[in-house]
């Protein structure tokens, strides 16, 4: 299972350097839909009529958003992300994030971490919405390396590195914690919904993704998103109906 996963996270690497964060992002429904048919078809999990529902509206909503996704803006040097990431409406929103996940890590985690799943994948989603940011800013860096300008002589650059390593190790492992003390059926939508909000909306901050963009467009993508959130919840919230439970052996007669 490893190379199929390590290639699924090398394309979604390398998605983020060619398409706006607010487009990538909520396409990662998608891959519930596709493990949903695949249990279908090759582990005999049946798919029932709320499942098929909730793969319908999934992708409705994705389609919706690609449909209307803003163009992504031509980047020519590492450098304009830099630019980008230090203006003072990002700054400020890095600053509320680490402040957040220091405050819960320090106040909350001890005392709820083990009854409130949020802490956790709190913590998780506010880093990945970090995350996603430097990992945009290094796969721009790469896809520019690669057309024969090199990025990585600017200090810039190794900065993004290191924020995506050291984000990434925080998310590992809090979202590790959140697994093993909670069900995985509730973290996965609740991580997926937070997730995905935040990024989108560091996105919104950093790229200004929706300056080019009027105001149809932008509720048709709102309206989008939350359709794929509806799929997304329905999928996992009803993937074990129908499922008969394993029926108890019955006592021996002893008469």
């Amino acid at each position: 299972l490893l190379p199929p996963v390590i290639l699924g996270e090398a394309a979604n690497f390398a998605a983020y350097a060619f398409a706006p964060a607010i487009l990538v992002t909520p396409l990662g429904a998608l891959s519930i839909i596709v493990s949903a048919v695949l249990a279908h078809f090759m582990l005999n999990e049946k798919l029932h009529i709320f499942g098929v529902l909730g793969c319908v509206l999934c992708v409705v909503g994705s389609t919706s958003i690609v449909l209307h996704a803003p163009i992504e803006k031509d980047i020519e040097s590492v450098k304009e992300v830099w630019y980008l990431a230090t203006e003072p409406g990002f700054i400020s929103y890095a600053c509320v994030v680490l402040f957040l996940v220091f405050f819960f890590i320090v106040q909350l985690v001890p005392r709820y971490g083990q009854t409130h799943m949020v802490i956790y994948v709190g913590i998780c989603s506010l880093m990945g919405s970090l995350t996603v940011m430097s990992v945009k800013a290094v796969g721009i860096a790469l896809k520019l390396t690669f057309s024969g300008m090199n990025q990585f002589v600017y200090v810039q650059t190794w900065i993004f590195i290191a924020v995506v390593v050291m984000c990434c190790l925080m998310q590992m492992n809090y979202l590790n914690k959140a697994l093993d003390t909670f069900n995985t059926a509730v973290i996965s939508p609740v991580y997926y919904v937070m997730f995905t909000s935040l990024t989108i909306f560091a996105s919104m901050i950093m790229f200004k993704d929706w300056d080019s963009q009027n105001a149809s467009q932008i509720v048709t993508e709102i309206c989008g998103f939350i359709t794929i959130l509806s799929g997304t919840f329905l999928l996992h919230k009803t993937m074990d109906m129908g499922v008969k439970p394993p029926s108890e052996p019955t006592p021996p007669n002893n008469l």
